[in-house]
């Protein structure tokens, strides 16, 4: 069997070989899954409910072994680490608690005569396809509500951070879960694997969180199935500072919003729109945050890691020049030091133009354009200017004008004076061109289900 090796974006080198499967091996993993599924299906809510709450637990006994392992392969600070493995427990956790409370209906018909039953039945077996920037996260937020529903999953992990994935399926079937019910197919062929999947008819969901792009491309091939469909997809996530915030919290707002994994995430604030009447005490208050930021290898208890490959570095690195070359004036930075991995200087950008490519463009890089705004009408114009809708940052110190402000953004999710909007208890998913559907809470079960209703002869 042929593999390939996974690699630390910090210092380069391997840290093991895992197998490239391919299409035949993908459609193994379909296989079993639907052999699987009748059984899973039926097995009661409450014993998958043990299955799901056992996995938490079990999490959290190995958090610093996954914490570790997640700082080796995608090379985010240790603190970032723990945090994401607590934050992605949860949602076995959560989930846990939703399979037991698949919510259904009984209703008399207006007509009379008859009465109409409503219940949810798992969708099948589902494809997830999951991201390399939360490795551990990004996969417990589709098993989880997959599970819990009584679906059965196939799951491509990112080539980048397959190792994580890896280690919660066997936490998986340590907690019970039966063979075959989870799949775990590690591959460098995304392309061609996840199109096998789509065009077996015994595979009833995809679950993708990645590019849009590439989620366009995924809904194309699901169209020809009619195949149900959830995206969570790119994001450009504006962070909005009033004239009358909270400066402080605005900042440390600011460095949870833009900083956490290094500004690679999706929910990342990607554009800081700062009133002129405190834009200069802003600016110098998170500048000098910025500069305190130790960049490093995560073994070495750095706070910014590298960013993931000499790819995703060339492009942020060219934006940032072409930024500074349109006129944009480097306001902060903090020091990188000589090291082998894929590192960019977390900057903090200033006369940056409303139109300008490290504004519209969503980043993935510690990078912090600002511009400046008189009028809220302004504002919102600019803000909403974006094909993107999935998350926003909003700091005010009146809150009636915070929340008239998140209103009227284009965003499926908002934050409000806080600079985190993650919570596996809340419907996560943006609105345009960054997704279709919500994940966690009660939506992210019913993603995974199908609505059927009985027309019950009463007379």
């Amino acid at each position: 069997m042929s593999t390939f090796t996974v690699h630390n974006p910090a210092t380069l080198e391997p840290i093991a070989e895992v197998p490239d499967l391919g299409v035949s091996e993908a459609v193994a993993a379909v296989d079993a899954a639907h052999a699987a599924f009748p059984g899973w299906a039926a097995t009661a809510p409450r014993q998958r409910s043990v299955v799901l709450r056992t996995a938490f637990d079990l999490m959290l006994r190995d958090k610093d072994k996954l914490a570790a392992l997640i700082s080796q392969e995608n090379g985010k600070s240790l603190a970032d680490a723990h945090a994401e493995v607590a934050y992605a427990a949860e949602f076995f956790r959560w989930f846990s608690e939703e399979a037991v409370r698949s919510s259904g209906d009984y209703t008399e018909s207006p007509a009379g005569g008859t009465r109409t039953i409503v219940r949810h039945k798992p969708v099948g077996v589902a494809a997830l396809v999951t991201p390399w920037n939360f490795p551990a996260a990004m996969a417990t937020r589709k098993i989880g509500p997959a599970l819990a529903a009584g679906c059965t999953a196939v799951l491509k992990p990112a080539e980048e951070t397959p190792l994580t994935a890896l280690a919660i399926g066997e936490l998986l079937l340590e907690a019970g879960l039966p063979e075959g019910a989870l799949g775990i197919v590690t591959t460098t062929q995304a392309p061609a694997v996840v199109a096998a999947w789509l065009e077996d008819a015994r595979v009833r969901k995809i679950s993708f969180t990645g590019s849009t792009g590439v989620g366009r491309a995924l809904l194309r091939q699901a169209a020809d199935r009619v195949v149900n469909a959830s995206m969570e997809l790119g994001g450009n996530a504006p962070f909005v500072v009033a004239d009358d915030a909270d400066l402080d919290a605005a900042v440390a707002g600011a460095m949870i919003a833009k900083f956490r994994n290094g500004g690679q995430a999706c929910t990342a604030a990607n554009r800081f729109y700062v009133h002129t009447a405190v834009a200069e005490e802003f600016t110098a208050r998170l500048g000098a945050e910025i500069e305190k930021l130790v960049v490093g290898d995560a073994a070495d208890g750095a706070a910014i890691g590298p960013l993931i490959s000499a790819r995703q570095l060339a492009g942020a690195q060219a934006r940032l020049d072409e930024a500074i070359a349109a006129g944009a004036r480097v306001a902060a930075q903090a020091q990188v030091p000589e090291l082998p991995g894929h590192f960019l200087p977390p900057t903090l950008l200033t006369g940056v133009a409303p139109d300008a490519t490290v504004v519209t463009e969503e980043l993935f890089a510690p990078i912090a354009p600002i511009v400046t705004w008189d009028d809220d009408e302004e504002l919102v114009r600019l803000v909403n200017s974006s094909e993107y809708g999935l998350a926003a940052y909003v700091f005010s110190g009146d809150l009636k004008r915070a929340i008239t402000l998140s209103e009227q953004i284009d965003a499926g999710m908002v934050g409000v004076n806080r600079g985190l909007v993650s919570d596996p208890a809340a419907p996560f998913g943006g609105v345009k061109q960054s997704g279709l559907g919500r994940e966690g809470a009660r939506e992210g079960l019913l993603a995974f289900q199908e609505t059927q209703y009985l027309s019950v002869d009463w007379s």
